[in-house]
């Protein structure tokens, strides 16, 4: 029998927690449905995605948090801070834990990676570690996976594709699909990207005005949307740009 390695289980509101119902956070249906009813963490690589403002950010940095992650990027030991802006979202949340699992956890947000390089270049990089600022962005975020995401563990990424090129992406793509087959690690993947959420075998998880669901490529709103922009790319822009 195969021993369960996933990190993290399952993610659930705590009972004891100081919920702010009515408030923001809890306002977002997806934070309301997971406080509410839980959310179980496939094995591999789960994708979270939906349009801006629908939680799926804030949702992952809570399950960050939780497991115990810098909000701003990195690891249990990160200490780069500037400007206070996340919810308490992480406060709220319980995690299930596979014994024996791997504590190790890495958080790449790409809306505070400019800070953090900067964290890293100030000295708190390891032995080995390039300048980060005179790489490009999506150089230096190619760089932060191949350093930090190799290895078992839970593995939070928030939008990683923001700055790479369709190549680039790809790229990722390749190096999730080595962590969804090394045993004990698993991946949460807020994104946008049709490309990344393409990946053979992940777990695709819609956040919408219904909450969370469950749904194949194929099903993705966001695929059906670039489809039809793609073949016909007029068919969208007469809406927004004055001819």
């Amino acid at each position: 029998m195969r021993l369960d390695r996933r990190p993290v289980r399952r993610v659930d509101g705590r009972e004891d927690a100081d919920v702010s119902w009515g408030r923001w956070p809890t306002t977002l249906p997806v934070v309301d449905q997971v406080l509410r009813e839980g959310l179980v963490l496939d094995a591999g690589v789960t994708f979270v995605v939906g349009e801006n403002g629908s939680g799926k950010s804030t949702l992952l940095e809570g399950i960050a948090g939780a497991y115990g992650l810098s909000l701003e990027g990195g690891t249990r030991n990160t200490v780069h801070e500037t400007v206070r802006t996340e919810s308490d979202l992480h406060d709220w949340l319980r995690l299930t834990r596979a014994a024996g699992a791997s504590r190790w956890g890495y958080f790449l947000r790409a809306e505070t990676m400019h800070g953090y390089l900067s964290y890293l270049d100030s000295g708190a990089g390891g032995p080995g570690d390039p300048k980060f600022h005179e790489l490009s962005h999506g150089e230096s975020i190619l760089q932060m996976v191949r350093k930090y995401l190799g290895s078992p563990g839970f593995y939070c990424l928030d939008e990683p594709e923001t700055a790479l090129s369709f190549a680039s992406t790809l790229a990722l793509v390749a190096a999730l699909h080595e962590l969804a087959t090394t045993e004990g690690a698993q991946v949460v993947c807020a994104t946008h990207s049709p490309v990344l959420a393409a990946l053979p075998g992940a777990t695709i998880l819609e956040v919408g005005d219904w909450g969370l669901r469950e749904t194949s490529w194929d099903d993705l709103v966001l695929v059906a949307n670039w489809r039809s922009y793609l073949t016909d790319p007029h068919r969208y822009l007469r809406h927004v740009i004055d001819d």
